[in-house]
């Protein structure tokens, strides 16, 4: 089981990531866009896929990652239950939420120094 502290932490060892209020919520955003957000009450957090990306997550674990409900959902964002995902998964998908919101300079920043 993750905890809300290893997900927070997560999210900002991502370059230039702060974390903001975001209506009921925690946010981390990029200074470009919002790449996850937090809702601690429900253990669960939402990523802003493609739809492509949110069809993968959601076959690769069932369950765990899920389609927002309604029209956010159709767009890609996608909740994930942070009391069910394996941190591998987890980090995955931070890094990717994280790559759709960074500035093709950060990103490729952050590829040069990680060996990517």
């Amino acid at each position: 089981m993750n905890t809300i502290a290893t997900f927070r932490e997560l999210c900002l060892s991502m370059p230039e990531t702060t974390e903001v209020k975001h209506f009921d919520r925690q946010a981390f955003r990029t200074k470009r866009k919002i790449f996850a957000t937090l809702l601690e009450a429900a253990h669960t957090a939402n990523f802003p896929f493609t739809p492509e990306e949110q069809a993968a997550w959601c076959k690769l674990a069932p369950g765990v990652f899920y389609p927002v409900p309604g029209g956010w959902g159709l767009q890609g964002w996608t909740t994930v239950d942070l009391r069910k995902v394996k941190k591998s998964q987890l980090v995955d998908a931070v890094q990717s939420a994280w790559y759709g919101a960074a500035p093709a300079k950060l990103q490729e920043q952050y590829r040069m120094q990680n060996g990517l």
